[in-house]
């Protein structure tokens, strides 16, 4: 006579399948909420470079320029007492450059600031992204 066994129990309870599934669920919200940030902010960091770039090539330009209007070509000898330190228009020198204001891109707003004191030059360039953050970058430009 064959002895009786026990049965094995196989397969899942439904206790079992819907705790699977909330924990399951619940990992896979936290996942993309996740997905979800770094699209919003995937764009972000060309957005920063494009501004540094076209506010550093600003910069770099007018300060390659003359320190003022009555400077000779190659800054030697100084101007001292001929100095105007005023803008005239003509986009030769550093002080004309104050207020200027231009679009390089669609979205993005560049100003230029330039202030004197003690014969130096603080030249700020301001960069807005199309997300309104704001750069600044400044450079001073002696008179030598």
């Amino acid at each position: 006579m064959p002895t009786p066994t026990k049965s094995i129990p196989r397969g899942v309870s439904l206790i079992e399948l819907i705790v699977f599934m909330v924990v399951v669920s619940i990992a896979l919200i936290a996942l993309v909420g996740v997905y979800r940030q770094a699209t919003i902010n995937n764009a972000d960091p060309v957005i920063r470079l494009r501004a540094l770039e076209s506010a550093q090539s600003l910069l770099d330009e007018v300060i390659a320029l003359r320190y003022d209007a009555a400077t000779p070509v190659g800054g030697i000898p100084a101007c001292r007492n001929t100095c105007t330190n005023a803008p005239d228009g003509n986009m030769d020198d550093v002080d004309d450059y104050h207020n200027f204001n231009d679009e390089p891109y669609t979205g993005y707003r560049r100003s230029v600031s330039v202030t004197t004191a003690n014969n130096i030059k603080l030249v700020t360039v301001s960069v807005t992204t199309p997300t309104g953050e704001t750069f600044l970058l400044s450079a001073e430009r002696a008179n030598f």
